[in-house]
């Protein structure tokens, strides 16, 4: 049995695993899923569940980057996960700053500080916002006033679709390890923009026939991606999806191959056949087929930046400072903190603007200077 074990830090954190609880208790078995709530026994916490929990695979963080329990501890029990267990997967669900719309002043200071964290001590980060999720409210689901658990059901639904491999048998079966290794091929590029279809109003539900490609249409979508990240103003380095339901595989990887050359502007060149797929044979409950999507793609810089901006525009005042150096953090912590992002958005820059044919520059450049 291929364990996890689920964490959730926070507000946001525990609501979004309260509604994701909700959602396995109607589709699943718990006994591949231990749970525990983040709270200042940190140490004791994360010890004593793997006492019964003897092959963990992964741990599983739901948290916001935006307040401080999320943020601060969030990261806190992440990094002392990480000196623990070094070898197990370490994937988080994190809801970043919203573009419009803020809830905290200091979020900018707390997004940052934990983008530093999480670029050293996560594997897998799938990143969320609040507005891009509101979006997909109004204009998809048609919902008048979309509340809180509308948003966390959302989320609920990618969380169990990224994790219905280890839970269901499958025609072609994917674990986090493996999506790890197919994703990131470079260590810090690990913030994936994800989706979920089929998503459908109400009242057209009855009309819209579930197929492969009507799922593959709109997981690729943008307008149905769950962060302020237009994927249209970047490149794909890598992407996976995660079918669920009776379905021919041979299908899945004719649509997949299609979607590639459709649109081969939007993938990077220098590494082919980049898109992941799976399939499970169990679907969603309520479904009779559903489909998940990952996409490591460059286009993410946007919220980095926009977040950096932010953080500069306050940092260059000092202001708010006097909170965090209050209770005994430095100032040189900032300052890594931007420096890190910065450079974490300069890394997307720069394969986002690679091509094939730089390696070949790169040989003849080492060739002359060998000469």
């Amino acid at each position: 049995m291929r364990e996890i074990l689920h964490i959730q830090g926070g507000q946001c954190g525990n609501q979004i695993g309260a509604k994701f609880w909700e959602i396995w208790a109607f589709s699943s078995t718990f006994s591949s899923m231990h749970s525990i709530y983040a709270v200042t026994w940190m140490k004791c916490l994360v010890r004593f569940p793997l006492i019964i929990v003897y092959a963990v695979q992964r741990f599983q963080v739901c948290h916001s980057l935006g307040g401080g329990t999320g943020s601060g501890m969030g990261t806190l029990l992440i990094s002392k996960i990480r000196e623990e267990y070094p070898d197990r997967m370490m994937l988080t669900f994190s809801v970043f700053p919203s573009p419009k719309v803020s809830d905290t002043v200091v979020e900018p200071y707390n997004a940052t500080l934990s983008v530093h964290q999480l670029v050293e001590n996560a594997d897998e980060c799938m990143v969320l916002d609040n507005e891009a999720l509101y979006d997909i409210c109004f204009r998809t689901l048609k919902l008048v006033t979309p509340t809180f658990g509308d948003l966390n059901h959302l989320i609920s639904a990618t969380m169990s679709g990224v994790t219905c491999c280890l839970r269901f048998p499958g025609q072609l079966n994917s674990d986090l390890r493996k999506l790890a290794v197919n994703l990131i091929p470079f260590p810090r590029l690990h913030f994936f923009m994800v989706g979920f279809a089929p998503l459908t109003s109400r009242g057209s539900q009855q009309y819209r026939a579930l197929t492969v490609p009507e799922l593959t249409q709109q997981m690729w979508d943008a307008k149905n991606m769950m962060c302020a990240a237009d994927p249209r103003h970047g490149r794909y380095l890598t992407a996976s999806a995660m079918f669920r339901g009776k379905m021919s595989t041979k299908e899945v990887d004719e649509q997949m191959l299609n979607v590639q050359n459709k649109n081969s502007s939007y993938f990077v060149e220098w590494i082919p056949n980049n898109v992941k797929s799976s399939v499970c044979d169990i679907p969603p409950n309520g479904l009779k087929m559903a489909s998940t999507f990952i996409g490591n793609s460059t286009s993410i810089q946007e919220m980095f930046r926009r977040v950096s901006e932010q953080f500069t525009a306050m940092f260059r005042r000092k202001a708010f400072l006097h909170w965090y150096t209050g209770e005994g953090m430095d100032e040189m912590e900032f300052t890594e903190a931007e420096s890190n992002m910065n450079d974490l958005v300069a890394e997307y820059q720069q394969y986002q603007d690679a091509t094939a044919d730089d390696e070949e520059e790169y040989e003849d450049e080492e060739e002359e200077v060998a000469a």
